[in-house]
C-alpha cells in the first residue's frame, strides 16, 4: 500500500526540549543510594526521548524529596544501554527489544557484550516506539523490496532505529549490503530527504512524528508498509515486535492507513538503584503522566506499563509498585 504525505506544517519541539533540560550541578556519576542526583541518558535532539526525557526528569526532581534528575542526548537504545552498563548513567531510556539483545548477549551485543547484563533492572514502559519508513515520492520506493540500491538513512550509529533497520531488511531478504548506508540524526535525516540526498528513511519514533511532519513541509513525501511474509518472519524471530495500523489522518495528507510495527520505549536502570527511589520514580511517572506536555505524554499509562518485558528482570522498587496497583499479581 502506498500512503501519500501532502505538505503540512511543523511546530518546532526542540526548544521545548532545551529548556526543560535540568542543570546537573556537582553529581557524581554512580550515585544511586536513596534519592540524590542521578542522569538520564534520553536520545538526539530531534527525536522524542530528548525532549520527553526533559519533562520526565522535571517531575521527578519536582515531586520526589531529595532527588534530581537531569538529561543528556545520546545515540539513543543501544549506546545507552552501554552507558548504563558502564555506570556513566544512572537512568536510560531504550527500545525493549534492544534492552533485550543487550541482557542476552546478541545482535549488537553479541562481540561486545555488556559486562554486567545481569544488574541491568526495568522500570516500566513509557510510550509505544512505531516503526516508520518515509520515502520520497519520485524515489519510486512503495515495497521494502524496493529499497535496494537506494540511499537509505538508517538513524544514527547505536540507536535502536538502525538495529530495527538491518532486522526488517533481513526479514525480507536483505542487508545493509544492498543499500546505500546513511546514518544521520533525525534531523539530518529529514534534511537530506528533504533535499534529494537520499531515497528512503526509517525512524523509531511516537506517533506523530515530527521529523515526519518537518520533511512533508517541504516536499512530497510516502509511508511505506510492512506487510506479508516479511513481517510475519520480522515479528517470528523478534517476538518484541507488534503489528500496529498508522491511522489515516495520522499526517497531513494522509489519506490512507498504513502497515507497521512497534516496540515499546522503556526506562531501565540497574539493581544499584535503590527501592525506594525506584517505585518512586515509576509512581510519578504513571500518576503525573497527565502534567507531560509532550504529545506521548497520553500514552504513558500504567496498564501498559509491563508489556514486552522479555528477558529483564524488574526492579524491585518498580515491583513493589506494580503489585500495589494489581498490574502485576
Amino acid at each position: 500500500m502506498r500512503t501519500g504525505l501532502r505538505t503540512g506544517r511543523l511546530a518546532a519541539a526542540t526548544a521545548a526540549a532545551a529548556a526543560g533540560v535540568i542543570a546537573l550541578a556537582g553529581c557524581g556519576v554512580g550515585d544511586t543510594g536513596a534519592g540524590g542526583e542521578l542522569t538520564m541518558a534520553t536520545g538526539s535532539t530531534g527525536g522524542t526521548y530528548y525532549p520527553l526525557g526533559a519533562e520526565m526528569a522535571k517531575i521527578w526532581s519536582d515531586n520526589i524529596e531529595g532527588v534530581n534528575v537531569s538529561t543528556q542526548s545520546s545515540g539513543a537504545s543501544v549506546e545507552n544501554m552501554r552507558l548504563l552498563d558502564q555506570g556513566e548513567n544512572e537512568l536510560v531510556m531504550a527500545i525493549n527489544g534492544v534492552a533485550a539483545n543487550a541482557v542476552d548477549g546478541e545482535a549488537d551485543f553479541a562481540e561486545e557484550p555488556l559486562s554486567n547484563p545481569g544488574e541491568v533492572r526495568m522500570l516500566g514502559n513509557v510510550y509505544p516506539e512505531v516503526l516508520q519508513i518515509v520515502a520520497s515520492a519520485d524515489s519510486g520506493i512503495e515495497t521494502i523490496a524496493d529499497l535496494k540500491g537506494k540511499r537509505v538513512d538508517i538513524g544514527p550509529p547505536g540507536s535502536g532505529t538502525a538495529v530495527a533497520a538491518e532486522q526488517i531488511l533481513e526479514a525480507y531478504g536483505m542487508s545493509l549490503d544492498d543499500i546505500e548506508v546513511f546514518n544521520s540524526t533525525f534531523e539530518e535525516a529529514s534534511t537530506k530527504l528533504s533535499d534529494g540526498q537520499t531515497d528512503a528513511a526509517f525512524a523509531i519514533l511516537a506517533l506523530p512524528a515530527g521529523s515526519i511532519e518537518q520533511v512533508a513541509t517541504s516536499s512530497d513525501v510516502q509511508l511505506v508498509d510492512i506487510t506479508g511474509d516479511g513481517l510475519e518472519t520480522l515479528t517470528s524471530d523478534n517476538p518484541s515486535y507488534s503489528p500496529l495500523t498508522i491511522e489515516a489522518g495520522t499526517y497531513s495528507g494522509q489519506d490512507e492507513p498504513a502497515e507497521t510495527v512497534t516496540n515499546w520505549a522503556t526506562l531501565y536502570t540497574t539493581a544499584d538503584l535503590d527501592e525506594e527511589t525506584a517505585y518512586n520514580l515509576v509512581k510519578e511517572m504513571y500518576e503525573r503522566a497527565d502534567e507531560i506536555g509532550h504529545d506521548v505524554g497520553s500514552q504513558v499509562k500504567l496498564e501498559t506499563a509491563v508489556d514486552g518485558q522479555g528477558a529483564v528482570d524488574f526492579h524491585p522498587g518498580a515491583k513493589r509498585y506494580y503489585e500495589e496497583e494489581g498490574v502485576l499479581g
